[in-house]
């Protein structure tokens, strides 16, 4: 069933995230729930799902968007472009605060903000982001945005074999923070081999290498247990144990599975595919 549609006219949407609720607090009986959506003219527009009407319009960048997503107490929006620039917006004031532009050049590819004390790494801030762009490099950042901190916490350069392919036509750069082990994020990508890396931010080295049948084109991991769901190219659908065990592999679309995201609970999976969405539920995870 269809609950509410918002319409852009001569703008495609190329990315949106939900809004986040508080740590421990319930939804209030009338609370707006918020979308914020990416587009193709380097906007970034507020939906309020209760209210069926946008409430903020921003211009933060010159390309279009690649990559969007809320910091994790929702107080502010990391936005990412074609052109490789990152963005941070306040949808209180609608201002741009900070323009990162360490992967300029590159598309971004991914944006994820996880809570993380500062102690855990020696540095200062509540959270932890990354951002990945299509030249396979991720930079990973601690940050407070109340008190305009952000700082560098590492950086990834994977290598790859020179391809005659353009960037465009090259698997996905994808990376995500481990939920089931701390400190540690997971990288697929166009590579010397066919593989997922799991790499620890503490030792500054990959812990361990995972083999693919093919070079993954989308990538979930799963909030409630130790799996990750990985699409390919080829209409597969993988389940993977970690850090070991036997996949689990499964058919079911049409096309390349280009998207894949666990529910919150874990026990569902949505993937998506040219024309085709698909929700599994997981009885055994």
């Amino acid at each position: 069933e269809l609950v509410v549609q918002f319409q852009v006219l001569n703008q495609s949407c190329q990315c949106l995230a939900w809004k986040p609720r508080p740590v421990g607090v319930w939804p209030c009986p009338g609370e707006s729930q918020h979308v914020v959506a990416g587009y193709s003219d380097g906007t970034v527009r507020v939906f309020s799902v209760s209210r069926t009407e946008m409430e903020l319009k921003m211009h933060p960048h010159a390309a279009a968007l690649t990559a969007i997503t809320y910091s994790t107490d929702g107080e502010m929006i990391l936005s990412g472009g074609k052109d490789g620039i990152v963005a941070v917006s306040s949808p209180r004031t609608g201002m741009t605060i900070r323009v990162l532009a360490d992967h300029k050049g590159s598309p971004i590819t991914v944006l994820q903000c996880i809570r993380k004390q500062y102690h855990d790494f020696g540095v200062e801030g509540g959270e932890l982001w990354l951002a990945t762009s299509s030249d396979r490099r991720v930079s990973v950042w601690a940050s407070d945005w109340l008190q305009d901190k952000c700082e560098l916490l590492d950086w990834l350069s994977f290598p790859a074999p020179a391809g005659p392919e353009g960037l465009d036509s090259l698997p996905p750069s994808l990376a995500a923070f481990c939920p089931w082990e701390h400190g540690v994020l997971v990288y697929v990508g166009f590579a010397l081999q066919k593989e997922a890396l799991l790499y620890s931010l503490r030792k500054k080295q990959v812990l361990r290498k995972i083999s693919l049948p093919a070079f993954a084109t989308s990538l979930s991991l799963s909030p409630a247990a130790p799996f990750m769901a990985i699409g390919f190219g080829d209409r597969l659908l993988r389940l993977q144990p970690c850090p070991s065990g036997d996949p689990q592999d499964y058919a079911g679309h049409d096309d390349a599975v280009h998207l894949c995201r666990f529910a919150p609970s874990g026990r569902r999976l949505l993937t998506a595919s040219h024309n085709a969405v698909l929700v599994w539920e997981l009885t055994g995870a």
